[in-house]
């Protein structure tokens, strides 16, 4: 039986079964790194909702299945809390946000909800359309492209000028930003951020970098405002109503491009990827396409709404190839979950690796079908976690969703696309978020 709260625990209870195959010291760090989706669901199908596992000496509880997700998500900032497990993200941005404290976390939230409010989000659709219509229209009559490659140039370009604005966004790439950057997203690893490794004192050394490139323009924008994505953050009081220091603006605007980067770059190459190798589906989403946008210069809002298909299409990659493979907590006091004690110090883990495949909940799961979200309606509680949930469910969850969408519609309207590497030859670079590996595309204008 699920408890989902708990203010004692009975100390009869056995922890978490532990999976096979773990180290000394170094626990299932190898097979963890090596392949996390075999690694999950390996686990899963021994083990159930509930297992234990070791990575460098840190006991782990992975939860499975959407009531215990449900519990996940619920008892964070309860039973749960994320600032431990999320160091390796703080040694990169520092601690704000989420990456902080509870209290810093409820200080900074609503800087963060203020920019994807409605406001900003209707600001930020036709930028995106700009951006991606530009593109679209640079490919030419035909030709090959590395796909993984143009997804993160292209994602990078809708982030910054979203977010900065046209001005500061070439100003920053000018000054050498994204090559910082480029730094930083390499140095993602939660097992070995504290090691003196070169990925690491690279890290360290872009950090430095960017505060150095970004504190001229926030004193600028500080003596002479103007209105854009950068002036907006610059104003934004945090909840105390104070206004944010520079060393913080900074750490914020590294992390902005950071989430509007990473987590979408991956799965819009997906996303192109299955309608590629999907000719049914991708038949219905071209009738879409052409019915929906026409001759449109721009997508807008109301198209997006109509875009039934395409949506259902970028839900399912989410389902099948999520940027985040797992999601962390620290366990503050003894919890009891599923006839289980989890002890306080332990982690809890969830994994979409194990989570999205589970037939009960996802109908034939292992295979691409959009139909799901768009007729089916599968995955409407705590089934699906793309995006995490609760109270810290992705805040540009819509951000990135809407450029994926307008990417595919914009993308598959004026062109034919033929895989040159054969789908099953390509694999998963997890060099940051999950992406594909190196992935030749062949086009040609309708």
């Amino acid at each position: 039986m699920l408890r989902t709260e708990t203010l004692s625990t009975s100390p009869n209870l056995p922890t978490p079964p532990m999976l096979s195959g773990g180290l000394p010291y170094i626990g299932h760090a190898i097979e963890f790194y090596r392949d996390p989706e075999r690694f999950f669901r390996r686990g899963y199908q021994a083990h159930g909702n509930v297992f234990g596992i070791k990575l460098l000496g840190q006991p782990m509880a992975i939860l499975v299945g959407p009531q215990e997700q449900s519990f996940f998500f619920k008892q964070t900032d309860k039973q749960l809390d994320m600032e431990k497990p999320y160091g390796f993200l703080a040694a990169i941005f520092g601690k704000i946000a989420f990456l902080g404290s509870h209290d810093t976390y409820q200080l900074h939230r609503p800087v963060l909800h203020s920019l994807f409010g409605r406001e900003q989000m209707a600001g930020y659709l036709p930028v995106m359309s700009r951006v991606v219509g530009t593109w679209v229209d640079g490919l030419g009559e035909r030709g090959e492209m590395e796909l993984t490659h143009e997804m993160a140039e292209l994602v990078k370009e809708v982030a910054g000028r979203c977010f900065l604005g046209d001005e500061v966004h070439e100003r920053l790439e000018a000054a050498g930003f994204w090559e910082q950057y480029d730094a930083l997203s390499a140095s993602l690893d939660p097992l070995l951020y504290k090691l003196p490794l070169p990925k690491f004192i690279r890290r360290d050394a872009a950090k430095k970098k960017i505060r150095a490139i970004l504190q001229p323009l926030i004193e600028e924008r500080r003596r002479q405002p103007v209105a854009d994505g950068f002036q907006h953050l610059l104003d934004q009081p945090d909840g105390g109503g104070q206004p944010l220091p520079d060393d913080i603006i900074a750490s914020f605007f590294a992390a902005l491009m950071f989430a509007g980067h990473e987590t979408t770059a991956g799965q819009a190459a997906w996303s192109i990827l299955h309608l590629i190798e999907n000719p049914d589906y991708r038949m219905g989403v071209l009738e879409e396409i052409d019915r929906v946008l026409g001759k449109a210069a721009e997508v807008n809002h109301v198209h997006l709404r109509e875009l039934a298909l395409v949506n259902a299409a970028v839900q399912e990659t989410g389902r099948l190839r999520p940027s985040a493979e797992t999601l962390l907590r620290e366990v503050k006091e003894d919890i009891e979950l599923s006839g289980y004690r989890i002890p306080a110090g332990w982690f809890v883990m969830t994994s979409t690796a194990a989570a999205h495949f589970i037939p009960e909940y996802f109908a034939d799961p292992y295979r691409y079908d959009p139909a799901r979200f768009s007729e089916r309606k599968e995955g409407a509680g705590f089934e699906l976690i793309t995006f995490g949930g609760g109270l810290h469910k992705c805040t540009g969850m819509n951000f990135a969703r809407i450029e994926m969408s307008i990417i595919l519609a914009l993308l598959f309207r004026q062109y034919d696309l033929e895989l040159v590497t054969p789908f099953e030859k390509i694999g998963v670079d997890r060099g940051g978020s999950s992406r594909p590996t190196r992935t030749l595309v062949r086009y040609m204008r309708k």
